[in-house]
């Protein structure tokens, strides 16, 4: 990658990866909050969730600040997840990844942000079973404007038929999964698919294009299968959250899709 304002590829990069860093803690924030709905993700400042007391900004530095605490509150102790500092420093690698993979160009910010909300749909939805309207309905409303201002990132040169590759995906990825939704409620006479994954597949249309959905449905069952056999034989668990898995044959179609299709869904 050339050098950009005459500044070296090492400048960039570290700017970047503290960028993602302060980034993936914003993402902490919307995990935290928005399955709290009633709480924003603005006000108030960030807070211990067990003294209540606000953190100053010093104790808020991405990742630094648990290692400099020692992973606990710096008021009352209490024992800060580690899944905080874990999620700054993967969305800092993720966001080095695609800057140095597309440079400061829209499909940078296009991943990046599809990448963010996967992200935050994957931790929601293990965590409390829940991935929050705003991930899906944010994530559409991004997806096809910027579709419809860079065609080229659904690979179309036309701004009216990127936006329609972006509006079927998000029909064709909610409508598949509302039909197995309703045929497995009526065979299981329980709820099979929580309206959460419906909204996150047709999110997930929105940013891969309608090719992609059946793709990743693919791919989400294959894993979800698996890791339900090893966790119901481990654990005796009798549901799995599937946004995780969602996610990640949404990951997969994203770095290999259009290999996939051309070897595996020629039909598509």
């Amino acid at each position: 990658m050339a050098d950009i304002l005459g500044l070296p590829q090492f400048f960039w990069i570290t700017l970047i990866f503290a960028l993602g860093a302060c980034i993936g803690s914003f993402l902490n924030v919307c995990i935290f909050r928005w399955p709290q709905e009633e709480l924003s993700i603005v006000r108030p400042r960030s807070f211990c969730p067990s003294c209540k007391e606000m953190i100053a900004w010093y104790d808020n530095i991405p990742v630094v600040s648990f290692i400099l605490l020692r992973g606990r509150c710096r008021r009352c102790a209490w024992r800060i997840s580690p899944h905080y500092p874990l999620v700054e420093l993967l969305y800092a690698l993720i966001f080095v990844w695609f800057f140095t993979t597309h440079g400061f160009t829209a499909r940078f910010a296009f991943n990046s942000v599809f990448m963010a909300l996967l992200l935050i749909a994957t931790i929601t939805d293990f965590q409390t079973r829940i991935i929050p309207d705003e991930v899906s309905f944010y994530g559409i409303l991004f997806a096809m404007l910027m579709s419809f201002i860079f065609p080229g990132l659904q690979n179309e040169t036309g701004h009216k038929l990127a936006l329609a590759d972006a509006t079927l995906g998000v029909l064709l990825g909610g409508g598949l999964l509302y039909i197995i939704a309703v045929v497995g409620d009526a065979m299981f006479k329980r709820e099979s698919m929580g309206g959460g994954d419906i909204k996150l597949l047709a999110m997930i249309g929105a940013f891969l294009g309608y090719r992609f959905v059946f793709p990743t449905m693919f791919f989400a069952s294959l894993l979800g299968s698996a890791i339900g056999i090893f966790l119901k034989l481990t654990r005796k668990e009798e549901t799995i959250a599937f946004g995780p898995y969602l996610a990640m044959g949404a990951v997969v179609l994203l770095l290999w899709g259009d290999w996939l299709l051309q070897r595996f869904f020629p039909f598509l």
